[in-house]
């Protein structure tokens, strides 16, 4: 009996060692693979360090979480080491509404559905008006999320609230308790703007692979998570013409409009950044800098900007 058991530790033993050497010569195939793939492909990209340096490298060494194209991202998946965070300075903001048509052209909706409202502000008598863009805050303590009987909306692990229009079945609860009015219902009209084969191209440009447009759901700015995906900003990001919305990752302290970047937490506290009504525990993820040394007069929008419901 103790010759058996003997011989049974040598033969368990022996094939631990043979699969250790397996799982070694594995790992040595995975990195010569991975080494294989990050040749330099002569594409320089610029990049921000820890200590607040703009410096430029080769696009190889710059690896995103999720290189799947946008219509293979799973709805409820968030982006692996990513919580998004947007800023916006109202003192840049001239109501010029190319956030809202890029965002209109990304989401292939048409007037008058709007995921980004811009709404006239005065807080006294004394003071001036400003322009102040208002959209999905994305909250870490979202209460829509809580009514929801179906759960078709969710919170996903970057940061960003989503809709699953194939669970929706438009009852509006999450509409009612939504503080921020920041949810649209659609009725059927206007339809949506079909996506061909012929508009891959824009797939790196101005594109979202969100699925809205179903008739009796609800749908909402969704802070462009397949372009992100892909390491681009978000449409109305790039469709501003003057800089208004910073975008970007907490985790790594910093945002940016696609021309200036800076750290988030600096910006915040150097320009007394704030969150609308606070009060309600709601948490967002979205940032206002005060109105101040604006960079235009205040106008009052043109009867081009005006849509009718």
């Amino acid at each position: 009996m103790e010759k058996e058991d003997k011989s049974d530790r040598r033969k368990f033993l022996k094939l631990g060692a043979l699969a250790g050497g397996a799982v070694l010569l594995g790992s040595a195939i995975s990195k010569a693979v991975s080494l294989e793939e990050t040749k330099e492909t002569g594409e320089k990209v610029k990049v921000l360090t820890t200590d607040g340096k703009v410096m430029e490298v080769d696009s190889s060494v710059v690896k995103h979480p999720a290189a799947k194209l946008p219509e293979q991202l799973p709805v409820r998946e968030g982006i692996p080491g990513k919580k998004f965070i947007r800023v916006i300075d109202l003192g840049k903001c001239a109501n010029a509404r190319k956030c809202i048509e890029g965002c209109q052209t990304a989401h292939k909706v048409l007037a008058p559905v709007e995921f980004i409202k811009v709404k006239k502000m005065q807080d006294s008598d004394l003071t001036a008006p400003y322009w102040f863009p208002q959209m999905c805050y994305h909250c870490d303590n979202p209460p829509c999320t809580k009514v929801c009987p179906v759960d078709a909306t969710f919170k996903r692990s970057d940061g960003i609230v989503g809709i699953d229009s194939d669970r929706c079945i438009g009852c509006k609860f999450c509409m009612a308790a939504c503080p921020y009015s920041a949810r649209t219902f659609n009725f059927g009209r206007p339809k949506q703007v079909q996506f061909t084969e012929e508009h891959k191209d824009e797939l790196t440009e101005n594109y979202c692979a969100t699925k809205y447009g179903t008739e009796g759901t609800v749908s909402k700015c969704d802070f462009c998570p397949d372009r992100a995906a892909q390491g681009l900003l978000p449409a109305c990001v790039v469709s501003c013409p003057n800089g208004v919305i910073y975008h970007g990752d907490e985790l790594e302290d910093v945002v940016s409009n696609g021309e200036d970047t800076f750290r988030l937490k600096k910006l915040l506290k150097d320009r007394a950044g704030y969150r609308q009504f606070e009060e309600l525990g709601t948490a967002p993820r979205v940032y206002y800098l005060p109105p101040v040394k604006r960079n235009f007069p205040f106008e009052e929008a043109t009867e081009a900007h005006n849509t009718e419901e």
